[in-house]
């Protein structure tokens, strides 16, 4: 199981933006700082192990065939429906 990390910014990531909200910063500046936040933000992004990732990928695979199979299922019923109301065409 992935680790449980909790999702709040660094003090870096805070002091930045302080910094940033009480000085009025030019459009490059205000740029560069959104890169700094995004790389912080993704440094914290934790991938999942080879184990985790099949058994995500195995329960999205079944989940779709249960679904294909219930539309199809509709699919099906709502086509006899509508050939019993308006018959066979001749």
């Amino acid at each position: 199981m992935a680790r449980k990390v909790v999702d709040e910014p660094s003090e870096e990531v805070v002091a930045n933006a302080k910094i940033a909200r009480d000085a009025k910063r030019g459009p490059f500046a205000r740029l560069s700082l959104f890169f700094k936040q995004v790389i912080a933000e993704l440094k914290k992004v934790v991938t999942p192990t080879r184990k985790e990732l099949f058994s995500y990928t195995g329960v999205v695979l079944v989940f779709v065939v249960i679904m294909m199979a219930i539309v199809s299922g509709f699919d099906w019923v709502f086509a006899l429906v509508v050939t019993y109301v308006f018959g066979t065409p001749s």
